[in-house]
């Protein structure tokens, strides 16, 4: 799947929710789209000159797919979202929290829902 697709599975078909599994594929093509769009809207607003209102309005706009995301991401590895509250650590909670991310989720269902690469062939 391209990188966008991943993107907009998760803004149109998962914008509020946070029961299930997120691949890491899903999770991390999300975070790639989402940085670069950032990245694009903070260089337009540095040519308009509006100050910080675009990503300001993207950021959101995606708050809840985002949350969402990283939370069906730490069911993947067999955690509860709450441990996402982990993240407001500095430093130390940040790197837990991409360690988490980075990992293979469960093989099989869990407790959050089937694996969501059961049927899934390699390329």
């Amino acid at each position: 799947m391209e990188p966008i697709n991943w993107f907009m599975n998760v803004v149109t078909q998962h914008y509020f929710d946070f029961n299930g599994r997120a691949r890491r594929a899903e999770f991390w093509w999300y975070v790639l789209v989402y940085v670069i769009a950032e990245v694009i809207l903070g260089v337009l607003q540095s040519i308009l000159g509006v100050g910080q209102a675009l990503t300001s309005l993207f950021g959101l706009a995606l708050f809840l797919p985002s949350l969402g995301v990283s939370v069906r991401r730490l069911h993947d590895i067999g955690r509860s979202g709450w441990w996402f509250l982990i993240s407001v650590i500095p430093v130390v909670g940040w790197i837990l929290i991409i360690y988490w991310y980075a990992q293979p989720g469960t093989v099989g269902a869990n407790e959050f829902g089937a694996d969501p690469k059961a049927g899934v062939t390699p390329v």
